[in-house]
């Protein structure tokens, strides 16, 4: 039987699927664990990959997670990789390990498939190596995910890997009928089988706090006990105060991204239901601002990058499903029993 190979961009929810999987194929009788080859750093987990955290307690899986993600690529790695062999190695060796405890491994992949390239680390090169079969997780966000994913496809068939298929993930409500009417029929005509539509749900797929905070860093002025609140929502308060209020009063769940000058936005923001203040620039805001988020429980966040720069970095945010989340836990699977052809999977994995 092959592994299975799950990859796609970043804020997918692969590991997600990658979970949904597990639990599904231990429910049938597969014993199956979990490997992700190349991991990040997380300043939140004692620099210790998070999904490989999750995927220990909940498979009971005997291996540390230094050997479960043995190797972690962040945006500088090969400033600090002197012997890209010596990663290799000890990536190879890790797989080995693991591998003798299971019928299949769910391999999870890196943030971008392309992460690690440059010494041979990324999806394309690694998959051979592990007798993978890949599954590619789409982001739908436009038209041009389903561009990226028929490039994708075809690079791997390119590359001579197996593709078990693709599946469409957090998929938003006003996009649901496209998803199944236009873009599922255009990846198909280009030899792309689908073998899931996962509709959105916010208890899943809604990022909290702490993943903002992990991402964008700086400094934690407030609620440093609020930091699992979802956040549904990113605003920028570039406007008024007049038409701020009465967007913000329509949004809830809200992250609100402002300059740390703009005391009267924030104050006005805080009587509405939001879940954390992002302030930009390095700006400290005044002590009235901090003084109430602290009364009403809302984490302000001050980073040093201007309000552009912030945004961008916030896409690659998504929700991370943590070992006590029982009800995410029991919703990736869910997912897959009930919006993903899981048989199908399996017997690609079979062929």
């Amino acid at each position: 039987m092959k592994n299975l190979y799950i990859t796609g961009i970043a804020g997918c929810g692969k590991t997600a699927i990658a979970l949904g999987i597990a639990l599904k194929l231990k429910e049938e009788g597969v014993k199956a664990t979990y490997f992700k080859p190349v991991g990040s750093r997380p300043k939140l987990a004692c620099g210790r990959d998070n999904d490989a955290l999750l995927m220990q307690e909940i498979l009971h899986m005997k291996a540390g997670v230094e050997q479960i993600a043995p190797f972690t690529a962040g945006t500088s790695y090969l400033s600090g990789l002197k012997n890209p062999e010596t990663a290799m190695a000890s990536i190879i060796a890790a797989y080995q390990a693991i591998s003798a405890e299971a019928d299949l491994i769910i391999i999870d992949g890196a943030t971008f498939p392309h992460v690690g390239a440059a010494y041979g680390l990324d999806v394309v090169s690694l998959t051979p190596k592990f007798n993978a079969s890949v599954l590619n997780v789409i982001k739908v966000e436009n038209d041009l995910s389903v561009d990226q994913a028929i490039f994708f496809n075809n690079c791997c068939r390119s590359s001579g890997l197996a593709v078990s298929g693709h599946i469409f993930n957090n998929v938003p409500r006003q996009l649901l009928a496209k998803t199944e009417g236009v873009f599922k029929p255009v990846l198909e005509k280009k030899g792309c089988a689908t073998l899931g539509i996962i509709p959105m749900r916010p208890e899943i797929a809604s990022p909290t706090v702490a993943e903002y905070y992990e991402a964008l860093g700086g400094e934690l002025l407030t609620g440093e006990d609020k930091l699992n609140r979802l956040v549904e929502e990113v605003v920028v308060g570039a406007m008024t105060m007049e038409s701020a209020l009465k967007y913000m009063r329509r949004s809830a769940n809200k992250a609100i991204i402002m300059g740390g000058d703009r005391a009267d936005m924030a104050l006005a923001t805080l009587e509405t239901s939001t879940s954390a203040l992002i302030l930009t620039g390095g700006l400290y805001p005044d002590v009235k601002v901090v003084s109430r988020a602290a009364e009403k429980g809302v984490p302000i966040i001050l980073v040093h990058y201007d309000t552009y720069t912030t945004i961008e970095r916030l896409t690659e945010i998504s929700r991370r499903i943590s070992p006590g989340d029982a009800t995410g836990i029991n919703i990736a699977k869910e997912n897959i029993e009930q919006h993903c052809d899981w048989k199908s999977i399996i017997k690609t994995l079979e062929e």
